[in-house]
């Protein structure tokens, strides 16, 4: 956890690693996962740590960039696969348990490239939100090695750091494209990459008067419309006629059938297309604690 001494959860994390031996690690781009495969090719070494990404409609071009820039970067042997999750209708239907759908298509695809044993960049914050795609990583026998290792996300950033991993280690959570679609929308490639460019140029927009600052920018589609989520601080900058401006552009970029709704902008909330109402306040312990709905 991250009140540990940092050495001593980096020794308790390379003993997981390297308890599993060789291994392939599931890469989406993220803190998480990077930190991860930077720890098990040092632990490891190239020949016996395999990492595997998945290039998708739900995951933004800069992501899939990043994994290979790391890889060529630090010697990592990766494999670049398309998990095939769009060719399956239960995770086009977005039910409320998508993400189940999601990573069994992502885990049967590495199973198919390889027999080692799988590890995700799960951590142990995961464990508190209902999370079904831990479901499927169970069904394929996934571990978690920050879970057995006690770290939270705190501790993989503290850990990203230590790498000298640089800008990873602040990369903000970016969960994939799909999570901004309101449960029960059907998911579209045309509507994930007209998520993406509303929050490239959401965040370009924002950055002209405040260079380098962090933002959280989550473009949501909703049966109602569509809303762009912002931290207080960049909700706060957003004046009347950059408002004005970025709603007719976002309108006009919309494709077929969300361009009728509206536009708008409001406070961030972490997982808000995830219709809670369809979830009981209680769900199914996962990885030993009982889960709860993200708000």
């Amino acid at each position: 956890m991250s009140g540990m001494n940092p050495q001593n959860t980096r020794d308790a994390l390379e003993a997981v690693i390297a308890g599993i031996g060789p291994l392939a690690v599931a890469v989406s781009g993220g803190v998480d996962s990077l930190t991860l495969a930077a720890l098990a090719r040092r632990v490891l070494g190239p020949g016996r740590a395999l990492m595997v990404h998945a290039a998708s409609p739900a995951v933004p071009g800069e992501a899939t960039e990043r994994v290979r820039a790391e890889a060529l970067r630090a010697g990592w042997s990766l494999r670049v696969v398309e998990a095939g999750e769009f060719a399956d209708p239960s995770y086009r239907a977005n039910p409320v348990d998508r993400c189940f759908f999601c990573k069994t298509n992502l885990y049967g695809t590495i199973r198919a490239v390889t027999d080692r044993p799988m590890v995700s960049g799960a951590n142990l914050d995961d464990l508190g939100e209902y999370r079904p795609g831990l479901d499927a990583a169970r069904a394929h026998g996934v571990r978690h090695p920050y879970v057995e290792a006690g770290l939270d996300k705190a501790a993989v950033r503290a850990l990203a750091r230590d790498l000298g991993l640089g800008a990873v280690a602040e990369l903000p959570s970016a969960p994939c494209l799909s999570s901004r679609v309101e449960t029960g929308i059907r998911i579209e490639p045309e509507t994930l990459a007209f998520i993406h460019a509303v929050e490239r140029l959401v965040t370009d927009s924002l950055a002209a008067g405040s260079p380098g600052a962090q933002r959280a920018v989550r473009c949501r589609v909703r049966a109602a419309g569509i809303v762009v989520e912002l931290d207080p601080r960049s909700l706060a900058a957003l004046d009347g006629a950059m408002r004005g401006r970025l709603e007719a552009r976002i309108r006009a970029a919309a494709p077929a059938g969300l361009a009728r709704g509206p536009v708008g902008f409001a406070a961030y909330r972490t997982g808000s297309a995830f219709l809670t109402d369809r979830l009981p306040d209680r769900l199914p312990a996962r990885g030993g604690v009982a889960a709860r709905v993200p708000g």
